[in-house]
């Protein structure tokens, strides 16, 4: 039961976004669009998950004056190889996402799963933890900027939907605040 938990747990319980409210500035810089939001999720779905495999079986290996920075050593590994592969693979999704993906290094949600989690459980757990918070900062993502999009530019994934312009501030900054406020307060609602 505990093992299907950390799998769950970052989906509703403690969705980074929504819950813990953590990682506010890629949430809020790339979500203008769906596909923005799911591209960035799954490159950070990505790192997670095996910076806290790798964490995990180092972590006793590792002397606690130099444990953050090695995480960060870790963590930077798996953000250059999806900044990498994104740039090969996915051009466009990676030209739209840009500073974004070599900033996930210093996201607060990674080194945060990797202090508080996987350098204390074993690697099974550590890894369905990194999945699970993994799909729920994908969700969150990819809902907020489904939300802009649709009100923003009447589309969803790039297909328009409905004719003419939309609301213009969802696309801009101040929309992605006005969004992201009630969608938590809506999550929150349902959550009770």
């Amino acid at each position: 039961m505990s093992k299907f938990y950390n799998l769950t747990k970052g989906i509703l319980k403690e969705n980074p976004i929504f819950v813990i409210v953590l990682g506010m500035c890629p949430t809020l810089a790339t979500t203008s669009s769906a596909m923005n939001g799911l591209g960035m999720g799954l490159a950070t779905t990505f790192v997670l998950l095996g910076s806290n495999v790798v964490i995990s079986l180092m972590a006793r290996f590792i002397p606690d004056k130099v444990r953050i920075p090695s995480y960060i050593v870790v963590i930077a590994t798996f953000v250059t190889i999806v900044d990498l592969v994104m740039q090969a693979y996915t051009q466009s999704l990676y030209e739209k996402l840009g500073i974004f993906i070599p900033l996930i290094v210093v996201n607060c949600i990674v080194l945060g799963r990797a202090e508080a989690f996987a350098n204390k459980n074993n690697v099974l757990e550590s890894a369905l933890d990194g999945i699970g918070m993994g799909l729920g900062f994908t969700f969150a993502l990819t809902l907020l900027g489904s939300v802009r999009e649709v009100l923003g530019g009447g589309s969803i994934f790039d297909h328009k939907f409905i004719t003419g312009d939309g609301i213009l501030v969802f696309i801009l900054a101040p929309g992605a605040f006005i969004a992201l406020a009630y969608l938590i307060a809506l999550f929150n609602k349902i959550k009770k």
